[in-house]
């Protein structure tokens, strides 16, 4: 988040007024942790988003993007080849990159994946992929415990990382 100052004037019954506006400051209390564990696992979630934000907001271009070229290719054959063309790529770019993910990094990056896109995973990987290719990476992440539908919940059980992911960016 970049800071933004815009001013700017404006009339009001024939005299004129300067504005400026601020792009949103978010000011947090300092946190109180009850035990050095607990600070522990605040300041690995700091580095976890710090490692995988990056990957999620790539995975967006990269949905966008393709839903882009699929509205404009014309027929369902093209369509599918593009989109194994583009899965092949994908495999090729971020299998090295995913496999120096944690554990608890992977689990992060579906979340935030559904922070970014507004749908889970698993829904944008149906959307390209369809139903039987999503089911058989779906059973690949429940076999590490993990699952594609894990939805991102700001207000509740991921308040904390919401927060982080504000402060980082």
């Amino acid at each position: 988040m970049v800071p933004m100052v815009k001013v700017g004037k404006v009339e009001y019954q024939g005299d004129s007024i300067q504005y400026m506006e601020l792009s949103s400051v978010f000011v947090y209390p300092q946190l109180t942790f009850k035990s050095k564990r607990q600070q522990a696992s605040y300041m690995r979630l700091v580095k976890n988003v710090k490692t995988v934000l990056p990957l999620a907001k790539e995975v967006r271009m990269v949905l966008m993007e393709t839903a882009e070229t699929l509205e404009m290719l014309p027929d369902k054959k093209s369509k599918d080849a593009h989109v194994k063309r583009v899965e092949a790529d994908i495999v090729k770019t971020y299998k090295p990159r995913m496999k120096k993910l944690t554990y608890s990094q992977g689990k992060l990056l579906i979340k935030l994946v559904d922070r970014e896109c507004n749908s889970t995973a698993y829904e944008a990987m149906q959307a390209f992929l369809g139903p039987v290719r999503t089911g058989m990476w779906q059973a690949f992440a429940w076999m590490f415990g993990a699952s594609l539908n894990k939805g991102y919940d700001a207000e509740g059980t991921d308040r904390l990382t919401a927060r982080v992911v504000l402060m980082v960016e």
